[in-house]
């Protein structure tokens, strides 16, 4: 089993949530963190806030880019390489959804 830690994230705009970060291991190593309040009712200036962290913590042949339109929309893109860093990611991505579908129930319980 691996260790999930509890932590604590101030983002840019103040908001402080509470995130849950883990280590996913094979050949690679990524080291995964998310959070969000949940849903709140709005948009950006009243609604939720939520974060996700993937940072390579050994031996990941990952790039990341960002990227803006011709229109201004934001965006970024992820090129992996090697077998393990397919399985790390997939892991990854599934924390990252389970973290924010168990938070954001919360309001709703």
């Amino acid at each position: 089993m691996y260790e999930v830690k509890e932590n604590s994230r101030i983002l840019k705009d103040g908001t402080e949530i509470t995130t849950y970060s883990r280590d996913v291991v094979s050949c690679n190593i990524l080291e995964v963190e998310a959070g969000t309040t949940g849903y709140c009712g709005g948009d950006t200036s009243h609604g939720g806030r939520t974060y996700f962290r993937i940072q390579d913590a050994a031996c990941t042949d990952m790039e990341i880019h960002n990227y803006t339109t011709r229109c201004g929309s934001n965006g970024f893109e992820v090129c992996l390489g090697g077998d393990c860093e397919l399985e790390t990611m997939i892991r990854a991505l599934k924390f990252i959804t389970k973290v924010l579908e168990e938070e954001s129930k919360e309001v709703y319980d």
